[in-house]
């Protein structure tokens, strides 16, 4: 998977709504956190890396119960690497679910095992465990994690307002006959 470059209108679409809602309604301007959360949405727009983990077979696993299970089946180069790898993408997926379409959560729970969880204990104890296992100068750093883990709540809250910017600029367009990006 390619990655998206930074000249990409997709790339500053993000990049504006995450800093005006992180920013200048949330009151979270840490340049960090709102670069992570650029990345993350440019991230997932590619459905491969939405569902990175999968099981030793190949199978994309989508439900964080599966998840989970598989963090003690596979064997990967270190225990600690794995453990970073899986965590960090709990706690994306989580984040990108909860806080940009926490409506799907009730209605896309295909397997019945994943009712159980929830995905906002699930994401901040993911982001904690992540911070536990990364270190300060790793790219990104450790309290970067810590601090998507404290402030889970407001990140969701902060990718809902992005989310209606993204729908209300995409309506203004629909209206005016312009193309958004």
């Amino acid at each position: 998977m390619e990655n998206i470059p930074s000249t990409h209108p997709l790339r500053r679409l993000f990049e504006g709504l995450v800093e005006n809602a992180f920013c200048a309604e949330v009151g979270m301007c840490d340049p960090r956190l709102t670069e992570y959360v650029t990345d993350l949405l440019v991230s997932f727009t590619h459905i491969d890396r939405l569902n990175a983990i999968r099981n030793a077979a190949g199978k994309e696993l989508d439900q964080i119960a599966a998840v989970l299970a598989n963090t003690y089946e596979e064997q990967p180069r270190t225990r600690l690497d794995r453990d970073r790898i899986v965590y960090r993408n709990i706690g994306d997926f989580t984040l990108f679910w909860a806080g940009v379409y926490p409506e799907q959560l009730k209605l896309s729970r295909r397997d019945p095992s994943d009712v159980l969880v929830d995905y906002v204990t699930q994401g901040k104890r993911s982001y904690a465990i992540v911070s536990q296992l990364a270190k300060e100068d790793d790219a990104p750093p450790s309290s970067l994690f810590r601090h998507l883990s404290d402030d889970f709540e407001f990140c969701l809250h902060g990718l809902g307002l992005v989310r209606r910017g993204w729908e209300e600029g995409l309506l203004a367009a629909r209206d005016s006959g312009e193309i958004l990006y």
